[in-house]
């Protein structure tokens, strides 16, 4: 446990069983973790797959914690709460879930272990995170490793993401 809290960012994303449910009851279970405080959530968007097209659009968005979990931990009560949710290995990479809790940020720390990849590794290219991730967080928030927010947002393609009450014809 740490002694000061640190301030991490958790993407949330889900496009099985009802998704945004599934985002709200995850989010509410982050505001229980121990030695944690939730202290912002982005707006809900939907996204189009990153993996298999042929299953239905994600509603993703990102939370704001400030913790005292250590990452390993933190990671740890992360797939406690998809694994309560009903979630399942299904062994295909990037395929339909019913809940997927990345840990994208833990302050400032660079981790590259095999179980924990701190940032995460696909951060700083993937609109459907950093949208939602620049609603919350400083716009000069430094993505250790991967560059600055907000230049990350400028060069990534917003293709595929729309607020989730929008109407989009697809």
């Amino acid at each position: 446990m740490n002694a000061e809290p640190v301030a991490c960012y958790v993407g949330l994303g889900s496009n099985l069983q009802h998704p945004r449910f599934q985002v709200e009851a995850a989010l509410k279970r982050l505001a229980a973790l121990p030695e944690t405080q939730l202290t912002a959530c982005s707006n809900w968007y939907r996204t189009r797959p990153v993996g298999p097209q042929d299953q239905p659009d994600f509603v993703n968005g990102v939370a704001r914690l400030e913790t005292r979990l250590r990452p390993e931990p933190l990671l740890q009560a992360l797939q406690q709460i998809e694994r309560a949710q009903g979630r399942r290995p299904s062994g295909l990479r990037w395929g339909p879930r019913v809940l997927d809790l990345d840990l994208l940020l833990y302050g400032t720390l660079q981790q590259d272990h095999p179980e924990l990849r701190i940032p995460h590794p696909e951060l700083g290219r993937r609109a459907f995170v950093l949208i939602p991730l620049a609603e919350i967080a400083p716009p000069d928030l430094c993505i250790p490793g991967q560059g600055r927010l907000d230049q990350c947002l400028a060069a990534c393609s917003h293709a595929g993401v729309w607020p989730l009450d929008a109407e989009v014809s697809p």
